[in-house]
């Protein structure tokens, strides 16, 4: 079987005008016309009776199934102006096994995800945790569930986290302002003990993201040295 859907459905029944199109066929050359008639053979107007019935092209639903025992049809729609494969807009081919391939793959990368979480060091695993901003001052099972809900949100972004730099900087960062290392203030970034401001945050950005930014470039590396010196 075969499934057309329409781009955008338009009530339960829809009349699809069944008119002749031309068709440019590359190995006669030529341009032909084509049709849908139910008892002809061919969909080639030149390849047809002389009084061929034009049959009407019908989407329920937004939904046409065509079997496979209508290769006419099939071809019909196969070069139909309107279908998207060609340009168009009306219609497409549901193509089930890109779908089934899509899904397969999102379950792949789902356990790919869960597999990580249940192997990575603990080190890594809380690196991680601390990156999403998580609480990592309980029993780690507790963590690992949390990281587990992340996992199953978004299992892509969850693994690629663990060799991500922005997420090992804030990682880090996180773990200053837990230490009291620094402090994150909506104007600034300051060294807790000292007060000193390290950078300014401009108004309305979130302090983290701005620092986590800021400790990447080369401009900051004595600031991270003495972070990571005071974390030892």
């Amino acid at each position: 079987m075969y499934e057309y859907r329409m781009n955008s459905p338009s009530g339960a029944l829809y009349l699809m005008r069944n008119t002749t199109y031309n068709y440019y066929d590359e190995e006669q050359n030529k341009v032909r016309g084509v049709r849908y008639c139910e008892g002809e053979t061919s969909i080639f107007v030149d390849e047809q009776s002389e009084n061929p019935v034009k049959t009407p092209l019908t989407f329920k639903m937004g939904i046409m199934v065509v079997p496979k025992s209508k290769p006419n049809l099939i071809e019909f729609l196969d070069k139909h102006p309107g279908n998207r494969a060609n340009g168009g807009n009306k219609f497409h081919l549901v193509d089930y096994v890109a779908k089934k391939q899509a899904s397969l793959d999102e379950e792949f990368v789902a356990a790919d995800a869960i597999v990580m979480l249940r192997t990575k060091p603990v080190e890594e695993l809380l690196m991680v945790a601390t990156a999403y901003g998580m609480n990592t001052d309980r029993e780690f099972a507790e963590i690992k569930h949390d990281l587990l809900q992340k996992a199953k949100v978004n299992p892509a972004g969850f693994m690629k986290s663990f060799d991500d730099p922005a997420v090992k900087m804030k990682s880090k960062i996180n773990a200053a302002v837990n230490y009291q290392i620094i402090k994150l203030d909506d104007d600034a970034v300051r060294w807790f003990d000292t007060g000193q401001q390290i950078i300014s945050v401009p108004a309305g950005m979130d302090p983290l993201n701005v620092f986590v930014r800021y400790c990447l470039t080369e401009k900051a590396v004595p600031i991270v040295e003495e972070i990571e010196k005071q974390l030892q």
